[in-house]
């Protein structure tokens, strides 16, 4: 069987994302862009026509109608009733994406006020939050805290952008009782830093696009030393995603081309209280265990 078929359809919208995700390394140029986009934006392929999804994608409807058939489709709108069927059963807010389009091209007037800046950003990071339901699920949450909670030391990596999400979230595991390492990088030492990552620990690596060279580098470091890695990130097929045991996939708003944290910040918080309890639990059955 060639790389671009498939023996059938995928019957779901989730079957067909980790079909996707296996196979996205196979696939052309034109196609990993539409694979990313379906990956990134599922309720746009559900709600848009072919036209405004290939306009999206950069490429030609014909090109999103042969990546449908390359994943056993007869065509493209058999694919998109897949996520429509989704989001016909799923009670959360729809279209995020158009939202924060229909926001952008709203409150874009060189004139605003300071406190219509304010709504702008508060809305923004409103939707973005929201969405984070969405792309991370309860499963999701449960893996990421096991991961935590199974490994000895969890080192924590993230520049540029993602600085502010690795640094809180170094200092929260340690507030939390977690033996945690921040690397930095200062002085360029990062991927000696990550040389530090033993089999029986945990990297958390935390990148969005157009992602830092560093943690790439170092996702990939730790990678080839059979480490597991925990990767936040705006998508499943990122490079710091794809090597990765498991993904937090966040998708900040972008207001004024400024994009936020607050989503990212959401996370990270949920995250490490998570783990807190959960160790909690963990310490009061041995205590309780050790009583009887």
């Amino acid at each position: 069987m060639m790389l671009d078929e498939v023996a059938s359809a995928p019957a779901s919208a989730e079957e067909l994302r980790a079909e996707i995700v296996a196979r996205y390394e196979s696939l052309s140029k034109r196609l990993k862009q539409i694979a990313r986009y379906i990956l990134d934006e599922p309720n746009d392929i559900a709600l848009e026509t072919l036209a405004v999804i290939a306009e999206r994608c950069g490429v030609q409807p014909s090109a999103i109608v042969r990546f449908a058939k390359s994943f056993g489709f007869e065509g493209a709108s058999q694919m998109q009733r897949l996520f429509r069927d989704g989001l016909l059963s799923n009670n959360a807010a729809l279209g995020y994406s158009e939202r924060v389009r229909q926001l952008d091209e709203a409150t874009s007037a060189d004139d605003a006020e300071p406190a219509d800046l304010l709504s702008e950003f508060v809305e923004g990071n409103s939707l973005a939050i929201q969405n984070l339901l969405q792309t991370v699920s309860g499963s999701d949450m449960r893996t990421a805290v096991d991961l935590i909670m199974a490994a000895d030391t969890v080192h924590i990596a993230g520049f540029r952008r993602s600085f502010p999400v690795a640094s809180y979230l170094a200092y929260s595991l340690l507030q939390a009782g977690k033996r945690a390492v921040f690397i930095d990088g200062v002085g360029g030492l990062g991927l000696q830093q990550a040389h530090a990552v033993g089999a029986d620990d945990l990297l958390i690596a935390v990148s969005f696009h157009p992602y830092s060279e560093e943690t790439v580098a170092l996702v990939n470091a730790v990678r080839s030393n059979g480490s597991p890695i925990l990767a936040i990130s705006d998508s499943l097929v990122s490079p710091v995603a794809k090597p990765a045991e498991h993904v937090l996939q966040v998708r900040e708003a972008e207001v004024r081309k400024f994009r936020s944290l607050s989503a990212s910040m959401c996370l990270a918080q949920a995250l490490v209280i998570n783990f807190a309890f959960e160790a909690t639990r963990t310490d009061g059955s041995v205590r309780d265990g050790g009583q009887g």
